[in-house]
C-alpha cells in the first residue's frame, strides 16, 4: 500500500476480528474510497450571506429544538407511525467485534451492482499470518468470502476479496435494495447484418486497452475549481459553448467512420500521442482579467 493511501487514513471505522470457523483474525477497517467534490453552499443573492435550513414546524410556526425531534414513517399522506429514541435503540444492531465468514463464492458469481462501500482491511500484528494465509487461499481459488458484520448500528452483509496482496471488504446491497425497471432488459428481436456485428467488434477491439484509473478524471469538478480560482482572482470568465447534439446517421456509416477515425489515430492512439508530446488538453474555460 502506498504512503499516500496510508497518510489519508486518519482513523479506522471498525475494529474487531474476522472469524472463520475456529480461526480468529484481529483486523481494522479503513475507508478505501471517497467521493471528491467541491461543495457549493446556498447564498442569499441580496446580502451574500450563507443560508441555513433550521428545523421549522409549519403548524406551530416556530423553530424547534433537536430534543423535540422524533422519527416517523409516513404510511399515508400526512399520517405517521411515530417512534421515539428508546424504541429505535431496541431495534438497532448492537455493536459487534466479529466479522463472521459464512460462505465463499467465485468472484464471477457476484454482479457488480451488489457492491456498495469499500474498506481496506488491515491485520493486527498477532493476526498477520492467518490474514495473509486467508488472502492467499482466496486468491489461489479465485473466491470471495461472504460475511456478516454489525457496524454503526446497522447490519451488513459484506464481501471479502484479495486485492494488491491485502483484503478489501465491500458492503453489499441487499437483493431487495436492487431496483428494477420494467422496460429494462426486455429483449426485442433485432436483425443485425453480419457486417454490422463485425465492424462493431472491430471498433471495440481498436479501443480496447488495459484499465488505468488515473487517466480518468472528474472533468466537471476540474472546471468548477478553475472557475472558482479565476473568479477569486478577480478574472472574467468565458464559458465555452456546449457540444452540439450529434446527428443520427445510418448505423453502417457511423461504424465505418468511427473505425476509420480510430485506425487513423483516434481513441487511445491519439491520447497516447498527446501524452507523449506533452500537449495539454483543451480547456473548457478561459479567463480574462476584468476590465
Amino acid at each position: 500500500m502506498s504512503a499516500e493511501v496510508k497518510n489519508n487514513m486518519a482513523s479506522s471505522v471498525w475494529r474487531g476480528s474476522i472469524v472463520l470457523s475456529l480461526v480468529t483474525i484481529p483486523v481494522k477497517l479503513y475507508a478505501a474510497a471517497r467521493a471528491e467534490r467541491t461543495h457549493l453552499h446556498q447564498i442569499h443573492n441580496v446580502c451574500h450571506s450563507r443560508l441555513k435550513q433550521p428545523l421549522y414546524c409549519p403548524v406551530c410556526e416556530r423553530q424547534v429544538e433537536r430534543n423535540e425531534v422524533i422519527k416517523g414513517y409516513e404510511f399515508d399522506e400526512g399520517q405517521y407511525v411515530l417512534m421515539d429514541g428508546k424504541e429505535m435503540k431496541k431495534i438497532q444492531a448492537a455493536s459487534s467485534k466479529n466479522l463472521e465468514l459464512v460462505a465463499f463464492t467465485k468472484m464471477s458469481e457476484i454482479d457488480p451492482i451488489f457492491f456498495d462501500a469499500s474498506y481496506f482491511c488491515l491485520p493486527d500484528e498477532e493476526g498477520k499470518k492467518a490474514y495473509y494465509l486467508l488472502e492467499k487461499a482466496m486468491e489461489d481459488t479465485r473466491t470471495v468470502g461472504i460475511g456478516k458484520l454489525s457496524m454503526h448500528q446497522r447490519d451488513y452483509t459484506v464481501f471479502l476479496r484479495p486485492y494488491q496482496h491485502g483484503i478489501l471488504v465491500h458492503t453489499m446491497y441487499f437483493a431487495n435494495e436492487i431496483r428494477s425497471l420494467p422496460q429494462f432488459g426486455v429483449l426485442e428481436p433485432q436483425n443485425f447484418k453480419a457486417q454490422e456485428v463485425k465492424l462493431t467488434e472491430q471498433l471495440i477491439g481498436s479501443l480496447t486497452e488495459p484499465f488505468k484509473p488515473k487517466q480518468y478524471h472528474n472533468e466537471f469538478q476540474e472546471r468548477l475549481k478553475a472557475l472558482i480560482e479565476a473568479k477569486s482572482g478577480g478574472k472574467h470568465i468565458e464559458i465555452g459553448e456546449s457540444s452540439a447534439k450529434a446527428p443520427v446517421i445510418d448505423m453502417m456509416t457511423a461504424l465505418k467512420k468511427s473505425l476509420a477515425a480510430s485506425s487513423a489515430g483516434g481513441g487511445k492512439k491519439a491520447a497516447a500521442a498527446e501524452k507523449t508530446s506533452g500537449a495539454k488538453p483543451r480547456k473548457m474555460l478561459s479567463a480574462k482579467k476584468a476590465s
